[in-house]
């Protein structure tokens, strides 16, 4: 059997794993494991007449599977042990410090002193502090839980409909996978070997662009239909402005992290890594400040410890399973399959960013981003005209660089619209736990107007690549 076939076997094997109930991360190293030892077991042509005996046979199986033993125990821990992992703990430490910090709080306060007053002003102001709180964030999940406890009771307060009111946090709560610092950014950057920095510069402008288009829907919406959500006034000059200082650690966090990333004054201050522990550092002593217990930083500590050990157990299963699309040659297959579709490339691209919603309706963002990209990306490549190729040469108007770029915000925003998807939407199940006057259905159909702006923020940035590309290529 060819090894492109025990891929394709394989890998509609794990596919059936994960629909049925299976953890991506034991699925795909399951899968792997198994896919690594078919294709050293075929390599050695164990179905061949001259193998009869069962002592060679078993010879050859026991080869195999202490091939797919090696490389299972030896390909996770040598990826994963590459420094720049380390900013995935960091991050997500950043993010439950601040909450303990109450920097969450004061970025509520803050946003509702200053833009209440517009039509479903609490809610817009509910994405704009969603959206700071994404700056020293990179966990949309933990974003969705702290906003759910802190904005839907001040909205129902007032009279907002409380489906409206959850679909704004789960919505908001998405934010936090472009905006930096991000964990998904971050992972994207390892699997398909890109600059992390430039990543986490090229999330920015359309992280921030995202918000505006909420907030724009979310007027609307409240224009509309005016009960479902109405402004709230009454704020003075002084009230806003008295509100800005308690949320001051949050811009020092994002100036730290770009200056660590981008100096544009001169030399970067150091690496990503550095900056993101800087930035813990401050928003730690700003909790203590603000009187954190002994106890909230523990809970901050382990909970960042079971939220990092999640993702670094998908990587490690998924990584093997990367291994073995290596061997079989898959994504080689992939990409040739692709470039020789009758089809203009961006037409191509419109209908892999597609089966990504589809896949997002079944399976969590982190896993289906590691289980497909080693797929998708060499095909987007080579759709460009390859890792190597100059904007002038390209298909897409920019170079290889600048391409892996680009279309890693737009697999991350796609990753963004499946944490609201349903079935599996995991920022809506979590704003339904957190809440107990709401069910997953009230959360699905609140969030139901966000898919329009998500549609529309994704068309703008396929079709303008330069908001995704300005800010990195000042940094070229």
């Amino acid at each position: 059997m060819e090894p492109v076939e025990i891929g394709l076997w394989v890998s509609g094997g794990m596919l059936i794993m994960v629909l049925l109930g299976m953890r991506v991360a034991f699925a795909a190293g399951l899968a792997g494991f198994v896919g690594i030892t078919w294709v050293f077991w075929d390599k050695y042509n164990y179905a061949s007449e001259k193998f009869v005996f069962w002592n060679e046979r078993r010879e050859i199986l026991d080869g195999a599977l202490g091939k797919a033993m090696q490389i299972a125990g030896s390909v996770p821990q040598s990826k994963v042990s590459a420094q720049v992992l380390s900013l995935i703990p960091v991050f997500i430490l950043i993010g439950y410090l601040a909450y303990h910090a109450k920097l969450t709080t004061a970025l509520f306060e803050a946003a509702k002193r200053w833009v209440a007053w517009v039509p479903g002003g609490l809610a817009v102001s509910t994405v704009f502090a969603t959206a700071g709180f994404a700056a020293v964030s990179g966990a949309s999940v933990a974003t969705a839980a702290v906003f759910a406890r802190i904005a839907i009771p001040e909205m129902l307060k007032v009279g907002y409909n409380k489906q409206f009111a959850a679909g704004v946090v789960a919505a908001g709560g998405t934010l936090a996978s472009l905006i930096p610092p991000s964990a998904i950014l971050v992972i994207y950057a390892i699997i398909v070997e890109q600059d992390v920095g430039k990543l986490l510069l090229a999330g920015f402008i359309p992280g921030l662009f995202s918000a505006v288009v909420y907030a724009v829907l979310i007027i609307g919406i409240a224009i509309a239909f005016k009960a479902v959500g109405p402004p709230v006034s009454g704020f003075t000059w002084r009230q806003r402005f008295e509100s800005l200082p308690p949320a001051l650690p949050i811009v020092a966090v994002v100036v730290i992290i770009i200056f660590f990333v981008y100096n544009p004054f001169g030399d970067a201050w150091g690496t990503p890594t550095e900056g993101g522990a800087i930035g813990a550092f401050i928003v730690f002593l700003m909790a203590l400040y603000r009187g954190m217990s002994f106890g909230q930083l523990k809970d901050a500590l382990l909970d960042t410890a079971k939220l990092t050990v999640m993702i670094f157990t998908i990587i490690w299963g998924v990584l093997i399973y990367v291994r073995f699309l290596g061997f079989a040659k898959l994504p080689d297959a992939f990409s040739d399959w692709i470039i020789n579709l009758d089809m203009s490339p961006m037409l191509i691209l419109i209908f892999i960013l597609l089966a990504y919603a589809v896949l997002g309706m079944f399976m969590d963002a982190i896993g289906m981003l590691l289980l497909t990209l080693p797929i998708t990306y060499p095909a987007v490549m080579a759709l460009n005209g390859g890792i190597e190729v100059t904007a002038a040469d390209s298909t897409f108007g920019m170079s290889g660089t600048m391409c892996g770029i680009w279309f890693g915000i737009l697999v991350v925003k796609m990753a963004e619209f499946c944490l609201i998807t349903p079935p599996i939407g995991l920022n809506c199940f979590v704003v339904a736990g957190v809440r107990d006057d709401l069910s997953v259905q009230d959360v699905f159909k609140g969030v139901t107007p966000f898919f329009i702006a998500d549609g529309l923020t994704i068309a703008l940035l396929v079709a303008f690549p330069a908001i995704v590309l300005w800010l990195p290529g000042l940094a070229s």
